[in-house]
């Protein structure tokens, strides 16, 4: 749906919920992740896209300090006064995203009054879409309405992340907050997450666009793998003498190769190789240089599949059928995108061949696995906008 149709849809959930019409209606999107996987805590580069599905907050002024917030998702109306102070309830409560932006602007002195607000999103739940970040940056993106206080980007993307950090517990990186914030069309974000400077990537050529695939699967981890994943990391870098990878080259890891476990030692090879394929992306999409972009998303995966062991058969399936349709099919690369072991990938494409694509994918997809995956084709979109206020 466009977000036109979007903005009408939350409207008549507000009017539904509250039987009045909304004052303001803030809308932020998800995002999907080109190629840069694991580097943001090896502080590397990512190079995020602004997906064309988002998360949109109607709200309309309610009598004294109280926030009733309801969501088309589902669940119970949180209520919530800052007023009285903001408490996060447990893990996993879908309020405490809001609320630890409300407590974010409270922290500046910035006075939140009483409001009504209806919640409704096409970013698809634990695919590793940035659900969560979209969330959080049409909250800051409302609150900026409704307070008239201003945030400098960076700024707001960083509150953002600290209300993920403080109130839900989810210790993200600073991408999903950034380009939710900065997205801009035809563009993707080469973001350094080292300095925190973003640079836009035009991706202009309408020829092309970006095939997700929901493997609709989330496998349930118990070995605590993204906390061993980094601690890894920080091995392999204190064994070459560094603060972190994003010093590292590959001569440099294999010169100390012996000093290191095989397990840390690959580790550290798929993040040095990931964080010198980055750039290297960005600068293939600015140019159109679509099969040396689709290279390098291909031996991304690879990548994370034999060194970083943060795949599954799920995903590595949907990779394997890209290969096989080929560039003569118009896939031009595939990988895995996010946090790993379930979740989505991201393609490269050609718009035109996007039907024959999807049906080919979903089709070897359930023949493989006996799923079926859920597959949306996207632009790179803007970030976080006012609909209306």
């Amino acid at each position: 749906m466009t977000l036109a149709t979007l903005t009408a849809e939350v409207s008549a959930h507000f009017e539904s919920a509250y039987g009045r019409s909304p004052r303001w209606i803030a809308a932020a999107p998800g995002r999907v992740n080109v190629i840069g996987e694991h580097t943001d805590y090896n502080d590397g580069f990512v190079l995020p896209m602004a997906i064309e599905r988002y998360t949109l907050i109607a709200a309309a002024p309610a009598a004294g300090t109280g926030i009733r917030l309801r969501s088309a998702a589902g669940g119970a109306e949180s209520f919530m006064d800052p007023s009285a102070g903001l408490k996060p309830g447990p893990k996993g409560t879908w309020s405490n995203y809001p609320m630890g932006v409300i407590a974010g602007f409270t922290a500046r002195g910035v006075q939140v009054p009483g409001f009504d607000a209806f919640i409704y999103s096409t970013v698809p739940l634990g695919g590793g879409l940035s659900s969560s970040a979209a969330l959080e940056v049409a909250t800051a993106t409302l609150l900026e309405a409704i307070t008239g206080t201003r945030l400098d980007p960076v700024g707001k993307a960083l509150l953002c992340q600290k209300a993920e950090h403080d109130y839900a517990g989810m210790p993200c990186g600073i991408m999903d907050q950034f380009i939710s914030v900065m997205g801009r069309d035809n563009h993707l974000l080469l973001l350094d997450c080292r300095s925190r400077e973003p640079k836009l990537v035009p991706m202009s050529d309408p020829a092309m666009a970006l095939l997700i695939t929901n493997t609709n699967v989330k496998h349930e981890l118990t070995g605590g793998e993204y906390a061993q994943r980094r601690a890894q990391c920080e091995q392999a870098a204190a064994a070459l003498g560094l603060t972190s990878l994003r010093d590292a080259s590959a001569a440099r890891l294999e010169a100390a190769r012996d000093r290191m476990d095989e397990v840390v030692y690959r580790r550290a090879r798929h993040v040095i190789s990931e964080i010198d394929r980055t750039p290297r992306a960005a600068a293939a999409v600015q140019a159109s240089d679509w099969a040396t972009a689709g290279e390098l998303m291909y031996a991304s995966h690879d990548s994370l599949r034999d060194d970083y062991e943060v795949s599954c058969a799920e995903l590595d399936a949907v990779v394997e059928i890209a290969r096989e349709i080929g560039a003569h099919g118009g896939v031009l690369g595939c990988r895995m995108t996010g946090g790993g072991f379930g979740g989505c990938t991201v393609a490269l494409v050609r718009a035109s061949a996007v039907e024959s694509i999807s049906s080919r994918t979903a089709a070897g997809y359930e023949a493989r696995t006996g799923l079926k995956p859920t597959l949306f084709v996207s632009r790179p979109a803007n970030g976080a906008t006012l609909v209306k206020g």
